[in-house]
């Protein structure tokens, strides 16, 4: 999105207000911080799947949220795919093409859903995707505001677009076709939205994701937006960067089984996929990594299907990258150890940091190091081997060190720190100096 900037001008005694055209996002200083419904949604375990969303469950998710997270930061509540679906998982909109609430979900509708999230000092997000829905298309819905509809912003000939070919592509060679989305963005801004994922994003949809963007900003409301797919392609991070707030650079971190996830299913290629993004992104664009399955491993509820050894592992390198932070999982049954590991207030500290990190070695026994704009430097130390490992981080001369995690000096080492005994698939987060 783009910064919307004004000045007041004195003309004659008189003040009026200007708007300066939009020419940057938005500005996020910090990554966003929350949860995410799809993690429950992918998952086979028996009460959940795409059936769980529904309006009932988004609100004790934002109850959870607000009584056991928000005091830490986390405040976005995001709606993934399925909130204009029915149980079926048919897609709809109105008259207009403007995606609407399944009314079995969402009996009492999205700007009531908002009202009670905002009521809790939390925000709301919602899910949509690149390219024309073809049940708009083949309805040919009249364009709010124009005398243009759908048929008429499909490119010709008729070309599938996202990343599973799923909608027609849009020809935004066609004015009407910036219009089509402004009325959806201005509908999402007056049921008070405050995110918006737009999935799918191929190559061929950087147009897509400018003109979400541009939407937002002639909405006058500000929104997170996240470019997303399993991954966005490379190829296209820096075109991106003038539109979006951060972009999707790995695959789903579900398992689409029983549990949330598992360590080798996608939470494990992390570390090697990142590397490869790191220098598209500044400070108000961010790496998303996908969402944490760090939310329960005790009792009721679905499991996150990664050890506390390894929910730790991944907070600590969503840290590390600047990745906004959100939870993935069933949030209501919140575990205590995740509790801790999510509030660390020094690891959090470290994510919005506002800098990214820099791989020092790679292979099993990895050393990571990041240099924040305040002159403090992180380290983090990765155990992706099978048995325990000690790694260590090399020092410019003599400096204290912190452990992060467990919040605790370690003393003054010089030329080189040890992290002992790193458990299979653990980690270490210090500060240095």
């Amino acid at each position: 999105m783009k910064r919307l900037l004004s000045v007041f001008l004195a003309v004659l005694g008189l003040f009026s207000l200007v708007v300066a055209p939009a020419d940057a996002r938005t500005p996020f200083v910090k990554p966003f911080m929350g949860w995410s419904s799809w993690s429950l949604e992918s998952s086979t375990r028996a009460g959940y799947g795409t059936s769980w969303l529904n309006e009932s469950h988004v609100r004790d998710a934002a109850a959870a949220m607000a009584s056991k997270l928000k005091s830490a930061g986390y405040t976005y509540v995001n709606i993934d795919s399925g909130w204009n679906a029915s149980q079926s998982w048919v897609f709809h909109t109105d008259v207009n093409g403007i995606p609407d609430p399944d009314p079995t979900r969402f009996p009492s509708g999205i700007p009531a859903l908002a009202s009670y999230v905002h009521s809790l000092g939390l925000k709301l997000g919602l899910y949509a995707v690149t390219g024309l829905e073809k049940e708009v298309y083949d309805k040919n819905a009249p364009i709010l505001g124009t005398s243009c509809h759908a048929q008429d912003i499909a490119y010709k000939p008729l070309t599938p677009s996202n990343g599973w070919g799923g909608n027609w592509k849009v020809d935004f060679r066609n004015p009407c076709a910036q219009k089509y989305y402004d009325s959806i963005v201005a509908r999402f801004a007056s049921w008070g939205v405050d995110f918006v994922k737009v999935d799918g994003t191929t190559a061929d949809n950087v147009a897509d994701i400018r003109a979400w963007s541009s939407a937002i900003d002639h909405s006058r409301r500000p929104m997170w937006l996240t470019a997303s797919a399993w991954p966005v392609p490379r190829s296209i991070g820096s075109s991106l960067a003038p539109y979006a707030n951060g972009v999707r650079v790995d695959t789903d971190v579900e398992c689409y089984c029983e549990t949330v996830s598992t360590w080798d299913s996608s939470v494990k290629a992390r570390w090697s996929d990142l590397p490869s993004w790191l220098g598209v992104f500044g400070p108000q664009y961010r790496p998303d990594l996908d969402s944490m399955p760090i939310s329960n491993n005790t009792g009721s509820g679905i499991q996150d299907g990664i050890s506390d050894v390894e929910r730790q592992s991944v907070m600590t390198f969503w840290s590390m990258a600047s990745s906004p932070l959100y939870v993935g999982g069933d949030i209501y049954f919140l575990d205590a150890s995740a509790v801790s590991i999510l509030t660390n207030p020094e690891v959090i500290a470290v994510d919005h940091a506002g800098s990214y990190p820099t791989q020092v070695t790679g292979g099993d026994h990895q050393v990571w190091t990041k240099r924040a704009p305040d002159g403090r430097t992180y380290a983090a130390v990765y155990n992706l081997g099978s048995t325990p490992a000690d790694i260590t981080v090399d020092l410019p001369g003599a400096r204290p060190v912190r452990d992060l995690v467990a919040r605790k000096d370690l003393g003054r080492f010089r030329g080189s720190w040890t992290a002992s005994a790193v458990p299979p698939h653990g980690s270490r987060l210090v500060r240095i100096g």
